[in-house]
C-alpha cells in the first residue's frame, strides 16, 4: 500500500511500518517538504499514494473533490510516534478497505 505521510508525521514511520506498508513514503523523501497542500495532493493523485495526515485540510479536500488520492486522517492529537505507529497498525484492515473500496475517500482513525 502506497501511503504518503504528511509533514506533521515522523519520517521514522516509513521504516517502522515497512512490514505492513512496504511502499510507504514521507513528503520529505519525495522532495515535498516545502510543498503546498495542493502540490502534495497532486503528487499523491498522480503517483498512486494515499495521504496520511493529522491535518484537517486533506480530509476537507477529500470531501470536496473525492479521490484520488484517498486520505487517512489520524485523530490522535499530538501523540508520540510509537502511538501513531500503533494506531496505524491497528487500523491496517480499515486502511486496506479504504484503498480497495471505490466509494470510500477518507478514513478517520481514532
Amino acid at each position: 500500500m502506497k501511503l504518503l505521510f504528511d509533514q506533521n508525521l515522523s519520517r521514522r514511520l516509513v521504516n517502522q511500518l515497512t512490514d505492513i506498508f512496504p511502499e510507504a513514503s514521507h513528503v520529505q523523501f519525495q522532495g515535498l517538504a516545502e510543498a503546498t497542500d495542493t502540490e502534495i495532493w497532486n503528487f499523491a493523485k498522480h503517483n498512486g499514494f494515499c495521504i496520511v495526515t493529522q491535518d484537517a485540510d486533506f480530509p476537507e479536500r477529500s470531501r470536496l473533490y473525492g479521490s484520488p488520492p484517498k486520505v487517512v486522517w489520524l485523530r490522535c492529537g499530538n501523540a508520540p510516534t510509537n502511538q501513531v505507529e500503533a494506531l496505524l497498525r491497528s487500523g491496517e484492515p480499515a486502511i486496506q478497505s479504504l484503498l480497495s473500496e471505490t466509494e470510500l475517500h477518507c478514513l478517520e482513525l481514532h
